[in-house]
């Protein structure tokens, strides 16, 4: 069986989570098994049938009140009595967050072999599971696979894979209960700083700043072209190590990894590092004073000018397009 970590934050299953599970599908038709799923949280019961469409022979809902947050001592230990009882040959997760920290501990844990951040997962004559991941700041592709590990962790970029539905027979459901006590760890707050945004890594489209937004209240007019698009706003490591924007938006080597539908980058030069994370984007929109900037080389589209004079004109005709 390839099971596949359907991730949730607040009782929503995150796009992450089919992504997982179409690899996992797409795995387990190659070997010829089975494609089981696992949720983790609290009140969970209803999610199962959000991905009963995705060729899922079994769901594993592991359900407890100390699971609501996630917790790295909790995930783990759950996920890891599930593996020694159910002996996939595969757990596939999603490179976010939550998959990069859960990852490495389970593969530690559990001796098992671990590919990070793919882009692919392909299986060879032998059944051996590769992955397929960038190297050299996205200037090669490295395959790498495990040998001799009866268990693989594999974590795959978001929107690396698209998401198939497999209709097949209702799956079966099995209910984990955790047992109270167990974990050490507690969630006393989570703070967040901001609310009713679009997730980073999930978004269509994003709006990112770097320098040439001069500061904090550059921003503004970015956060207001994508409330219109319905966008998240990203930004690069400049403008991030300059204090204008938290690192949770920074996009790059050092930040998260995008690949959305739209990328329209605002006042950024185009460093190496920035490139990294979202030259997967299909469509790239780059404006800048600078008609020689490294970020026009990638650009489907280039605007030369004053980004404060061109995207409050682009906002306008969006509003326009929209009401139309």
């Amino acid at each position: 069986m390839i099971i596949a970590f359907a991730e949730q934050r607040e009782g929503k299953l995150k796009k992450i989570a089919f992504e997982a599970l179409c690899a996992a599908h797409q795995l387990a038709t190659r070997l010829r098994t089975d494609t089981g799923a696992v949720i983790v949280g609290s009140n969970i019961a209803g999610l199962a049938g959000e991905i009963s469409k995705f060729g899922v022979k079994e769901i594993f809902l592991i359900d407890s009140p100390e699971l609501a947050a996630y917790t790295p001592e909790g995930y783990a230990q759950v996920l890891a009595d599930l593996i020694n009882e159910q002996k996939p040959e595969a757990l596939i997760l999603g490179a976010t967050s939550t998959g990069k920290d859960l990852g490495p501990k389970l593969s530690a844990r559990l001796g098992a072999g671990l590919l990070q951040d793919c882009t692919q997962l392909e299986v060879d004559d032998e059944r051996r599971i590769i992955g397929t991941r960038p190297i050299y700041a996205g200037k090669a592709l490295a395959q790498t696979v495990c040998v001799n590990s009866p268990l693989v962790i594999a974590t795959i970029r978001p929107r690396a894979v698209p998401v198939c539905f497999q209709p097949e027979e209702p799956p079966l459901v099995t209910v984990t209960r955790f047992s109270p006590g167990a974990v050490r760890t507690r969630i006393a707050e989570v703070v967040k700083q901001v609310a009713g945004t679009v997730e980073l890594t999930e978004a269509d489209i994003v709006v990112s700043g770097g320098r040439g937004m001069k500061g904090p209240d550059g921003f503004k007019v970015l956060e207001e072209l994508a409330r219109t698009l319905g966008a998240a706003v990203g930004a690069s490591r400049a403008a991030v190590d300059a204090g204008w924007r938290d690192h949770q938006f920074q996009v790059g080597q050092t930040g998260k990894t995008v690949a959305p539908a739209l990328y329209i980058a605002c006042g950024i030069s185009g460093a190496i590092q920035h490139l990294v994370g979202m030259n997967g984007s299909r469509c790239i929109v780059a404006l800048n004073k600078d008609k020689d900037a490294n970020i026009f080389k990638i650009a489907d589209y280039g605007l030369v000018g004053d980004l404060f004079e061109i995207v409050p004109l682009l906002n306008s005709e969006f509003k326009k397009a929209l009401s139309e």
